[in-house]
């Protein structure tokens, strides 16, 4: 999976939780789930869950804490999916 199409499937995992239009469609590597998007952090946690079972890949409390940013969440995807 490249890059294009992980953050395709990343913008449809977080779409039910924006509170920011314009940010998500101008969402790119530099977005910031909870500044730009405006995801609560009770949200952040569902995005998260969102995100494993998308990729059928377990992230832990660690990673959790990194992934604030498109970027975070993309390198983390990658990690583990590389590791499966």
């Amino acid at each position: 999976m490249n890059k294009e199409e992980t953050i395709l499937k990343l913008k449809n995992i977080v779409k039910p939780y924006i509170k920011n239009q314009e940010a998500f469609e101008n969402l790119n590597e530099n977005t910031d789930f909870i500044n730009d998007l405006k995801i609560n952090s009770a949200n952040l946690v569902d995005v998260i869950l969102d995100i494993e079972e998308a990729f059928d890949i377990v992230i832990d409390n660690a990673s959790m804490e990194r992934m604030l940013n498109v970027q975070a969440a993309l390198e983390i995807i990658d990690t583990k999916l590389a590791e499966k």
